[in-house]
């Protein structure tokens, strides 16, 4: 790999477990606000999350719920709100203090930060849930880490589709090559290795059992002194922790 000039991070599971205690609950605090009678527990909102993207997720269900209704003229409507209100309740919940980074990934921010390494965002979740979480586990300044944040409708298709991460790149004027990116499911690691960027992998809550043959690495975690990451890197069983220095010898 030629000379590695930026980091290019996912956020819900792989920057914080946010899906089954944040997206999840917000989801159906939504749903119960409307006086809808579906429920997202905790098995159902794992095998919906192979559909990406909120709107998505929940058209989907529906149509296996009533496809008569599901597509209906006024369906659209009905998802548009209840996605509004869903992030208006996640950003609540974010704000409360209730999620947290995953272990290693502060550290790596900063890490890549003083070493004059470039920092963006790539994912399909919304900018308002995006911004909620820096801030609330980064601090006022969080935000301003990152020096691109693809989120949400700013692509037509979202992942496994390549288009965020296509979109990012070409606004940080910077090859594949240049990069490496981080993501914990197979959507988002199909997504990014299709748009040409070797992947570190941190499996999550419901992503464990996926399989990311060909990652540069495939991890449970990024790894902190006294709690390292397990998994396979580089092809070989790996355990410690991911920093800079690691990355370089990866990406080499």
């Amino acid at each position: 790999m030629s000379d590695l000039q930026a980091l290019i991070f996912d956020v819900d599971g792989t920057l914080a477990e946010t899906e089954r205690d944040g997206h999840r609950l917000a989801f159906n605090q939504a749903f119960a606000e409307l006086g809808l009678d579906w429920h997202w527990d905790v098995p159902t909102y794992g095998r919906l999350l192979a559909i990406t993207g909120g709107k998505e997720r929940m058209l989907h269900d529906w149509q296996q719920r009533d496809p008569q209704a599901a597509g209906r003229p006024e369906a659209a409507a009905l998802i548009a709100e209840l996605h509004r209100r869903k992030t208006t309740h996640y950003v609540r919940i974010v704000g409360e203090g209730a999620l947290a980074l995953r272990p290693g990934v502060a550290r790596l921010l900063a890490e890549a930060r003083d070493a004059g390494l470039r920092l963006a965002i790539a994912t399909t979740t919304t900018p308002d849930n995006v911004e909620a979480l820096l801030r609330s586990t980064l601090g006022a300044a969080g935000v301003d880490l990152f020096e691109v944040i693809g989120a949400g409708d700013v692509v037509p298709r979202k992942k496994p589709d390549p288009g965020i991460y296509t979109w990012v790149l070409e606004r940080m004027g910077l090859q594949p090559a240049h990069c490496l990116a981080f993501e914990d499911s197979a959507n988002g690691y199909r997504a990014a290795t299709a748009a040409g960027l070797r992947t570190v992998v941190t499996t999550g809550t419901y992503t464990r059992d996926e399989t990311f043959d060909g990652a540069l690495a495939w991890l449970d975690g990024l790894g902190e002194a006294g709690d390292p990451a397990r998994g396979i890197a580089a092809g070989s069983p790996w355990s410690g922790v991911v920093d800079l220095a690691t990355l370089r010898r990866w990406a080499a």
